[in-house]
């Protein structure tokens, strides 16, 4: 049990090891007296997985100890993504335990609980299931299996957001890297209803996600990047990580569009083409282009700590335009409070459509409006035990400069981050929740900022 630990996205450990049967099992019996305790039995139970080894069978032995509680449980009849569960948790009526590792290595496995508000479980609740550990149901109950297909209710509610009839009036050749995904067979299959033509790669489920990593991120998009480089018409290429909550973009000269950026692009779309009011919730990791472009909208900004579950969280609170996070995850008004590739990429497609442009050009337009061009990066720093962590950051909490750069303000939301007198640099130090390790954000308009700052640490 001392094995078992919800992190911001759910419990992940490697098959075989920790992911075993014995712990499965104690995690299916926590969520089955957690739903029991605050629902009672006739709260419906949904049950998905992506493509990972062992993904369905553990989802099984999940249903059969949920059914032995009584539950009623409906079960995906085919590898599902995270965010097409996600919806059906709030369509339903449902409470969602989706078994992925998201973006981690290939021998991970995970379980994520997801309530019937459709977003990440928050920290009372997984408090809640920590303390169920110990739990085990004696006795069997008469509860049902029942196979199911989440993909029409989904369609249905994405078609409602995006206009689909638009984004026929691209000119750019719309390439989708699978990158042997979940969302093969949704996002695809969106396109495909809708009579958009595509190209695509990588287009079936692999346990070792071609030899890579299921993250879209440009060195594990290569062939992607090829391809629009390749190809003789301008072309736009698409990709989501393994459970495709994630999402990769590559513009049309091969270049990967950063999140910060495609938030951006896409809080300028739904503001000015769709009319969408509310505020934008972010991360304290995610960028000051986003500030910036908020500021021009007139649009509020509201700051959480790093980690979906907490925009989430903000999401549900404040009904922003957009949410979203620097490594790849948002979502809009009107949908869940759980990010979600597929209308990332959508959205893109979209917002190309009503502008009439490239996604090159529409980078072009943010930098304009921002003012300049911002450059982030990261170190991480090995500590050699968690007693140093503190110290070092009460040391951040009183600098008053680094280097040249003084000081302007400070935030301890999460870790800590020092904003410059110049208004366009800052530095984030946060610890790592897993390991004595100290992850340290930087952001500026300058490379060499950069590099002087990560000098002077």
């Amino acid at each position: 049990m001392e094995n078992i630990k919800f992190g911001t996205d759910g419990w992940r450990a490697v098959v075989g090891k920790d992911f075993n049967s014995e712990n499965v099992g104690k995690v299916s019996n926590a969520i089955g007296k957690y739903v029991l305790d605050n629902f009672g039995l006739n709260k419906k139970i949904i049950i998905g997985y992506d493509p990972r080894n062992m993904a369905k069978e553990f989802a099984l032995e999940t249903a059969e100890i949920l059914k032995d509680f009584g539950f009623n449980i409906l079960f995906s009849e085919r590898i599902v993504p995270t965010p097409v569960l996600a919806y059906n948790a709030k369509h339903l009526n449902a409470c969602a335990v989706m078994f992925t590792a998201s973006h981690n290595p290939p021998e991970y496995l995970g379980i994520k609980f997801i309530p019937d508000y459709a977003g990440p479980a928050t920290s009372e609740i997984t408090d809640e299931l920590m303390k169920n550990l110990d739990f085990k149901l004696s006795g069997k109950n008469n509860g049902t299996i029942t196979q199911y297909d989440f993909s029409k209710d989904y369609y249905e509610h994405i078609e409602k957001l995006i206009d689909f009839e638009k984004i026929k009036t691209i000119k750019e050749t719309i390439i989708f890297d699978g990158l042997y995904s979940a969302t093969i067979g949704y996002f695809d299959t969106l396109l495909k209803n809708h009579g958009i033509e595509f190209d695509s790669i990588n287009m079936y489920h692999d346990t070792n996600f071609g030899g890579g990593m299921p993250e879209p991120k440009p060195k594990y998009m290569k062939d992607l990047i090829e391809k629009i480089k390749s190809n003789v018409s301008p072309s736009i290429g698409f990709a989501n990580d393994g459970d495709g909550d994630r999402f990769g973009v590559i513009n049309e000269n091969g270049e990967y569009v950063s999140p910060n950026e495609i938030i951006s692009i896409l809080l300028c779309h739904l503001k000015k083409n769709k009319n969408i009011n509310g505020p934008l919730v972010k991360t304290v990791g995610a960028s000051l282009l986003l500030n910036k472009i908020a500021e021009k909208f007139d649009v509020e900004v509201i700051e959480t700590a790093v980690g979906f579950k907490h925009v989430g969280e903000a999401m549900r609170k404040f009904n922003p335009i957009i949410g979203g996070e620097e490594s790849g995850g948002l979502s809009i008004q009107g949908h869940i409070p759980e990010k979600d590739g597929i209308l990332a990429n959508l959205l893109i497609l979209e917002v190309m459509a009503y502008e009439n442009k490239s996604l090159v050009e529409l980078q072009k337009d943010l930098y304009s409006m921002a003012g300049c061009k911002f450059f982030t990066d990261r170190i991480d720093k090995k500590l050699d035990n968690f007693d140093e962590v503190k110290p070092i950051l009460e040391t951040f909490k009183n600098k008053q400069a680094i280097g040249e750069f003084k000081v302007k303000k400070i935030d301890t939301k999460d870790g800590v981050k020092l904003y410059f007198d110049d208004d366009t640099s800052w530095i984030l130090v946060r610890p790592s929740g897993t390991e004595p390790l100290l992850r340290i954000y930087f952001e500026s308009d300058s490379i060499d900022k950069i590099e002087e700052l990560k000098n002077a640490i």
